[in-house]
């Protein structure tokens, strides 16, 4: 089989030749131009073969043109540090005006798209990364202060978000015309640590319909969940075909999410304490008993979220052999 008949088979429950694998990962400094991102995720996808890529951009890319700024400051998962938002009083929010997909840091955006999807086969998925709309708004205005905001002035959150709806539904558009195969759609806020289930609901999931309404034509849409206690059964009916989440780190356990998702499950693999500081045998030891847990269906190995880029190659070439084993 080939990439996309592997996971197209895994999506309808079909036997497959071996699990679907795929890893990602930031890319700090190359992250700053469409090539040198290109190049990067390219020459990773070269030297590992996953069954599809998807591209992990600065998570700023979405919201420079809004006039963030942010700085490569040496964090081992790859992020960089946002030294400047935008949203400082309940009124900036009604300032955002919806972004043009073709220009600015969006358009360079669809550029590197365009070239990783020009220089890969045409049966290897690619996927790019979409942030909700309240993961933006928070890299707009600060994760303390857009909290404050949307317990205290509602209805001005409300109106920002509307805008940044309508710029992400905007680009999906533009990268579904490149090719792409569905979006990773990423989720932060569905975490009990950060709101209350009320506030998700109120805050969060009419937004990530409407968002993925426009992505319904496309086969692979997956969602991320970000972060440690998060509300899965919240999620469970979205119209995703994957549901990705740090699986090793809290509830539910990848054979649990099975259970209650309908679709397929994405992880199995411990980021820091069985990628970064294991061993080779441990890796896939790890990714053996996630296969198990699953009966090895319905399932995409993987990790709860990006590889630190302090990951030993010997350690992702072994999540890549897991599988063929």
């Amino acid at each position: 089989m080939n990439h996309r008949q592997r996971i197209e088979a895994v999506l309808s429950g079909a036997p497959t030749d071996r699990i679907p694998v795929a890893l990602w990962r930031h890319f700090p400094v190359d992250d700053q131009s469409a090539a040198t991102l290109a190049e990067a995720v390219l020459e990773f996808q070269q030297a590992y073969d996953f069954d599809l890529v998807k591209v992990t951009p600065a998570s700023s890319y979405c919201v420079r043109d809004w006039g963030v700024q942010d700085v490569w400051r040496g964090s081992t998962e790859g992020t960089r540090e946002y030294t400047h938002y935008v949203i400082h009083h309940p009124e900036d929010w009604g300032k955002l005006k919806p972004l043009d997909p073709y220009r600015g840091s969006l358009g360079e955006h669809l550029s590197c798209l365009q070239w990783i999807i020009s220089e890969l086969e045409p049966h290897t998925p690619v996927i790019p990364t979409i942030f909700s709309p309240l993961a933006q708004a928070k890299n707009l205005a600060g994760r303390e202060l857009l909290i404050t905001h949307l317990r205290q002035f509602p209805e001005a959150v409300h109106g920002g978000l509307k805008v940044i709806a309508e710029s992400t539904q905007r680009f999906i558009q533009a990268a579904g015309e490149l090719g792409i195969s569905g979006i990773f759609y990423a989720v932060q806020h569905a975490q009990f640590s950060l709101l209350s289930r009320d506030e998700y609901l109120a805050f969060g999931r009419s937004y990530d319909l409407n968002v993925l309404e426009v992505a319904k034509d496309l086969w692979l849409n997956i969602l991320h969940l970000h972060g440690n206690y998060v509300m899965f059964d919240l999620f469970v009916d979205y119209p995703v075909a994957v549901i990705n989440w740090h699986d090793r780190e809290t509830e539910p356990s990848l054979a649990t999410g099975q259970k209650l998702f309908p679709g397929v499950v994405c992880g199995g693999i411990q980021r820091e304490q069985t990628l970064v500081l294991g061993t080779p045998e441990q890796v896939i030891a790890e990714a053996r008993d996630a296969i198990s847990a699953t009966d090895g269906r319905k399932l995409i190995l993987g990790t709860g979220c990006v590889v630190p880029i302090t990951t030993p190659r010997a350690n992702l070439m072994a999540a890549r052999r897991a599988v063929e084993l």
